[in-house]
């Protein structure tokens, strides 16, 4: 289903791309994404397992006029190639047949290079951006007061590297997230799906301003590119399908990272603040799923037999 998706839009984009190293970023995803259906494909078949139906050249507009500049669609590959280090990295340990295990080995493999290839060309053109970094110790250190768990009232202490460096991550992600959905607002067919997007951009939004405050209260810049926002085009390059399994799809990857982050967080204000908006993104992931679920979008994932519907006479 991923993979699909990532075709269609990676084929759109290569539509419009003009920088040459951008482009061929962009190429290696997407032969990536083709390998990763043939194997799976394959697997299926040998298994009798239906195939899903996914997202196909019916689900894509080539024709439509540019949404999305170059700078954004690099970010947008780098920030694949993370997902899928993350998703693949969890599915690995979770497989116990030697050729799935050696699936994900090579999926992790490739999602790990397509993130060096599209970071090293941000950072040759000078748009790699930096999470904030600090002066190294110099003696390691115990905790020996209950102060370093506070954050509520009073006197704070200053966020740990790894508290900062989730911060920044889901600063950054947001950011990418609230650009992305402004254009699927731009062009999506119905007014509920376009409200739906709206809602999503300005949730990315609010979220990045909470992430960004943190840093601020600690002296910390946060700095984010500003030529990632789409056009002014208003014609769908994809389907109103797609563009809600794309967005419900980022929902849950984002509760996972808030997940992970929440996890690092020491401090209880940042804590609380990672639970409030993973609760914020959930509940506007199940809204997504209804919306598809109303309009027959959504393809039900493979399930255990309902036993007791099979007991009934």
């Amino acid at each position: 289903m991923n993979d699909s998706l990532a075709i269609c839009t990676i084929s759109y984009f290569l539509k419009d791309v003009e920088d040459p190293d951008i482009r061929s970023v962009l190429e290696y995803a997407s032969e990536l994404a083709k390998k990763h259906i043939e194997v799976v494909t394959d697997i299926f078949k040998e298994e009798k397992i239906p195939i899903p139906m996914g997202f196909t050249e019916q689900d894509v507009n080539l024709d439509a006029k540019r949404l999305y500049p170059d700078t954004f669609m690099l970010y947008y590959i780098k920030n694949m190639g993370a997902t899928g280090i993350n998703s693949y990295s969890i599915a690995l340990p979770n497989a116990a047949r030697m050729d799935i295990r050696e699936f994900y080995t090579s999926c992790m493999g490739s999602s790990c290079e397509l993130y060096n290839r599209s970071s090293n060309v941000l950072q040759e053109k000078g748009l790699f951006i930096r999470s904030p970094y600090f002066p190294y110790p110099s003696q390691s250190e115990f905790i020996h007061k209950q102060h370093f768990l506070a954050g509520w009232m009073g006197e704070q202490r200053p966020l740990t590297t790894i508290e900062v460096s989730f911060l920044f991550f889901n600063l950054y992600r947001n950011t990418l997230g609230s650009a992305l959905l402004t254009g699927f607002s731009q062009v999506a067919q119905s007014k509920e799906v376009r409200r739906y997007m709206v809602r999503g951009a300005e949730i990315s939004s609010h979220h990045s301003a909470v992430f960004s405050k943190f840093l601020t209260n600690d002296n910390l810049l946060s700095p984010m590119t500003w030529d990632i926002m789409p056009t002014t085009s208003t014609e769908s390059p994809f389907s109103d399908k797609l563009l809600m399994f794309h967005s419900v799809a980022l929902n849950n990857a984002g509760m996972a990272y808030y997940g992970t982050s929440l996890g690092g967080a020491a401090r209880k204000d940042l804590a609380t603040a990672y639970s409030r908006l993973l609760a914020e993104v959930g509940e506007y992931a199940i809204d997504g799923a209804a919306i598809m679920i109303d309009n027959g979008w959504l393809e039900k994932p493979f399930s255990a037999p309902d036993r007791k519907d099979l007991a009934k006479d």
